[in-house]
């Protein structure tokens, strides 16, 4: 949901008056004023701060805390777009304040943790609030005063000349600050910053706001592009699909997968697309950070989840390159690739599986055969990333010797260069040379000794090895 503007909430006009009031009380006392300073257009904006009712205070429909977890209950979301300040929509917004980001049928402890600290310490920093009441800052503290019971909240007021978008400008400096006391879930991050972007702000800019570089920028509209893309695939024909927050604790695989996507794809871009593919089914399953290192693209697939996978999954894809017209040309150029087909086929399985999962509504029976299919897969996945993982830790160990013989030759070669540098500089130890030289003997025998009793056919370098190993036995 991008910006939007917002009608007045009820008894705006009531509440702006009341606001006057206060801040000409305010600035008629004699009494030391309390301002808030915001970040607005680059400058520095100094506001009054005032007491208010709770109760005359709407939290704000369009807070980025919440935008992801909108999606909770359709229904309800719904709802809050055509009323946002109606009684069922502010409950919604209250509901989605306390809830845990990544699983809003659950309470966020950190929310809890706020709301003992308020009723234990008080309100110590001011919220945010414009002429007509609507929450800018501060919305989550509101929820957890309410739910104190204390009657009112301190608030700065913004000018009554802002408009939506000076409003939501503000609140993303302030939630921005790295002083903050509850960040932005990922999601809501990504939203924001393409909520940025669609108003016409360059990736540089962007970039200054968020306190991040501009290819962080790029990277994170690429991932909010590709969940989009997960969720639009993960729609079943009865209707359940996944949602943008059910991917709100992959932050960091999301990151590596796109690292990886983006270095593999400058040498093919087939195999990267195999790897996104494969590594986003990972993802929805579940699976850790390090699980998911081991999918390196069409050689996972083929070694170990064509023998872990029922042969249907394979069998239903084509196996001949699909082909593309070129309308008004009368050619066809090669389309996919079978084992790219096969993996988004792999993909589509485990979103609409993971989807089906919780269809609202399902029967018993539907729910059952959704957990199977996604159980299923899930354990196929579990078998081949076993096996990927315990030969690459063969692999690790085969390449650990010939690695250590590189690192030592280039710490040779550099020998080299500070034996030049030393010996021209005067400035050699000959004695420490020649007992390191013959700590290098001694171990270069002890390896000859070993590699002898451990390659029955030595090629040239063990042979050159043994050989000199031989001669200086012999002299």
């Amino acid at each position: 949901m991008l910006l939007r503007d917002f009608p007045p909430p009820p008894r705006a006009a009531e509440t702006a008056e009341l606001i006057k009031k206060r801040l000409q009380e305010a600035t008629a006392s004699n009494a030391t004023r309390e301002t808030v300073t915001v970040d607005w257009n680059g400058q520095p904006l100094h506001v009054e701060v005032i007491d208010l009712p709770l109760s005359m205070l709407y939290f704000n429909p369009a807070t980025h805390r919440i935008r992801a977890q909108r999606s909770h209950d359709p229904e309800r979301d719904k709802a809050l777009v055509d009323d946002p300040y109606g009684t069922q929509s502010q409950d919604y917004l209250k509901f989605l304040l306390q809830a845990d980001p990544k699983n809003p049928n659950n309470r966020d402890p950190e929310f809890t943790k706020l709301r003992d600290s308020l009723g234990e310490f008080g309100q110590n920093e001011p919220g945010l609030v414009t002429y007509q009441g609507v929450l800018v800052n501060g919305n989550t503290r509101a929820a957890a005063l309410r739910e104190l019971g204390v009657q009112s909240m301190r608030v700065g007021v913004l000018p009554e000349s802002f408009t939506w978008a000076d409003i939501n400008a503000v609140e993303l400096s302030l939630q921005l600050r790295n002083d903050h006391r509850r960040e932005y879930s990922y999601i809501n991050r990504l939203l924001a910053m393409e909520e940025q972007a669609a108003l016409g702000k360059t990736k540089e800019a962007i970039a200054k706001e968020f306190r991040v570089r501009p290819a962080t920028v790029d990277q994170e509209r690429w991932i909010l592009s590709t969940l989009r893309e997960q969720v639009k695939r993960s729609r079943t024909s009865r209707g359940a699909a996944l949602r943008l927050m059910d991917f709100e604790d992959h932050q960091e695989k999301l990151k590596e997968l796109h690292r990886a996507y983006e270095k593999l794809a400058t040498i093919d871009q087939d195999q990267a697309e195999v790897l996104k593919e494969l590594r986003l089914a990972a993802i929805t399953l579940e699976f850790s950070k390090t699980d998911v290192r081991h999918i390196e693209g069409t050689a996972f697939q083929e070694d170990y989840l064509r023998k872990a996978l029922p042969d249907e999954v394979f069998a239903s894809a084509d196996l001949e390159q699909n082909e593309v017209d070129v309308p008004g040309l009368g050619v066809s150029l090669p389309g996919e690739t079978s084992t790219l087909t096969i993996a988004i086929s792999i993909n589509n399985r485990v979103l609409q599986a993971k989807a089906a999962k919780t269809l609202p509504g399902g029967s018993e029976e539907e729910l059952r055969q959704a957990r199977e299919a996604y159980q299923q897969i899930h354990d196929a996945f579990d078998l081949a990333i076993d096996k990927a993982g315990r030969d690459a830790r063969v692999r690790k160990r085969k390449q650990l010797a010939p690695a250590r013989i590189k690192d030592a030759c280039a710490d040779l070669d550099q020998c080299a260069v500070d034996f030049v540098q030393a010996r021209a500089a005067r400035a050699l130890d000959e004695e420490e040379f020649d007992e390191a030289l013959l700590e290098l003997k001694a171990s270069l025998q002890k390896l000859a000794n070993l590699a002898g009793r451990g390659i029955p056919h030595p090629g040239k370098g063990v042979s050159w090895l043994l050989d000199a190993a031989a001669a200086e036995g012999a002299s």
